[in-house]
């Protein structure tokens, strides 16, 4: 009876987070995609090193760190550029891509310094 409950809960959760979703602007949803693919591909760079082992160490850091790393810089994106955000109501959209777009340039140049 509990069960049957919960089971009611977790679908209307789920249909309350898609509803909300679906209002969610187009450019944002492309942010997200964008994020889940760098995290995606995070995620078969450790099974792959899971899996093979890990020889050059260097490389599978550098991979990883990169998917990360730019993971991270377009979760930052995706608040700049969010209009309901009102702590970044002065950046423009495209400031915030420029910044996105030079940290990505310095994280790389970081990462390729790394693997040597």
């Amino acid at each position: 009876m509990g069960r049957s409950s919960t089971v009611k809960e977790t679908q209307a959760l789920f249909q309350s987070l898609r509803s909300a979703y679906a209002a969610t602007p187009n450019n944002l949803k492309i942010i997200d995609v964008y994020v889940g693919f760098a995290v995606l591909t995070a995620v078969i760079q450790v099974v792959y090193m899971a899996v093979v082992g890990s020889f050059p160490f260097n490389s599978f850091l550098s991979g990883v760190l990169s998917c990360i790393g730019t993971a991270v810089l377009a979760v930052c994106l995706r608040i700049q550029v969010n209009k309901d955000n009102k702590e970044f109501k002065d950046v423009a959209p495209e400031r915030a891509f420029a910044d996105f777009i030079l940290c990505n340039l310095v994280l790389h140049l970081v990462i390729m310094n790394f693997m040597g």
